[in-house]
């Protein structure tokens, strides 16, 4: 493989940027990060001075437009990544996006028609949810375990927003995180990848804290996101899938995918990273390994790179995020219309 220099702009040098992207950028021969544009001129001096990055660049526009980089890597909020992904396209640059995709599905549309005009590498950063087991899961329901899929159940009951007290948080603002709410487009992004894509769906949503304390101004403020969420859907291929997330609830237990077929059921428990399943004539689930070599590593960095290097496909894409964004809408427009959503929304 070519290991043709790679020069890469960073917009917007969050949490994960710091924890994930930057360690694995920096693993990559040929790989030089070579600006960064924060949200300040404070924050990008720091995060330059912490990843010995040259170039600070106070406007986001201006960094998009360099000459001398290949990609751009967008941490910012949603709100910002439709407006930035197509400006890094039209200065002919390969666009890395942070999960989640976009605001809504018009911007993820609009994200999605103008990376099909252009011959560059758009990638979103991949959830983590389920990665170890990926390409297990995807081999087992591949090899027929389970038969045909009949139904599954994707649960997520956690306590990361129970807290009355605890602050308005940047994702309660519609605003900035648009139509995405705790964890559902990133486990409907890994579900679509199992079981393909969804047909139909009713919700019902509920935000059980509605107000909470905006630290800036020490005003309550109302919370623009669900906190909980049920979801009743039917995939392409005739499956019933129930979706349940909540962020309010004391002692959840493990969040767990489960997948029921005519020949066998799996069980994922993405918390512990454990697989476990059963057949026909088994008593009761006995725990699967995952050979060593089907255990999916986070080798996003990597992908993306080799992507612009090699011209393979890298995924999740645009599309991949199209279709999540699709989702989460449709799950917002069913819980405050009371109506079933069908999709697609259009051909595209």
């Amino acid at each position: 493989m070519s290991e043709k220099t790679v020069r890469i702009g960073i917009i917007g040098g969050g949490g994960i940027v710091r924890t994930r992207h930057m360690p694995g950028l920096q693993k990559i021969k040929g790989v030089e990060v070579t600006a960064v544009a924060n949200r300040s001129r404070e924050s990008s001096e720091k995060f330059a001075k912490e990843y010995g990055i040259p170039d600070v660049v106070d406007r986001w526009e201006d960094l998009i437009d360099r000459p001398d980089l290949d990609a751009v890597l967008i941490g910012t909020w949603p709100y910002m990544h439709r407006i930035m992904s197509v400006a890094a396209l039209d200065a002919g640059k390969h666009v890395f996006c942070q999960a989640r995709m976009a605001m809504d599905y018009e911007d993820a549309k609009a994200m999605y028609l103008r990376a099909r005009q252009a011959d560059r590498v758009t990638m979103l950063c991949p959830p983590p949810h389920g990665m170890p087991g990926d390409y297990m899961i995807q081999k087992l329901l591949k090899d027929g375990y389970v038969g045909r899929v009949y139904a599954a159940s994707v649960r997520t009951f956690a306590d990361g927003v129970a807290d009355p007290e605890a602050p308005f948080h940047w994702r309660q603002n519609r605003d900035l995180s648009g139509c995405n709410t705790l964890i559902l487009g990133m486990l409907a992004e890994v579900l679509r990848r199992w079981l393909g894509d969804t047909k139909s769906l009713s919700a019902h949503g509920k935000t059980f804290i509605t107000d909470r304390k905006d630290p800036a101004t020490g005003q309550r403020r109302r919370v623009g996101m669900f906190d909980t969420l049920m979801i009743s859907s039917e995939t392409a291929s005739g499956a019933l899938v129930q979706y349940a997330f909540s962020g309010v609830t004391r002692f959840g237990g493990h969040d767990t995918v489960e997948i029921f077929g005519s020949e066998g059921t799996i069980r994922y428990d993405l918390t512990a990273n454990e697989i476990s399943g059963a057949r026909k004539g088994d008593k009761e689930l006995k725990p699967i390994p995952v050979p060593k070599e089907l255990v999916r590593e986070w080798t996003v960095e990597q992908e993306f790179i080799d992507a612009i290097r090699t011209g393979k496909e890298a995924h999740p894409d645009f599309w991949d995020g199209l279709k999540y964004m699709e989702f989460t809408e449709a799950v917002y427009r069913s819980a405050e219309s009371g109506r079933r959503m069908d999709l697609p929304f259009e051909r595209l």
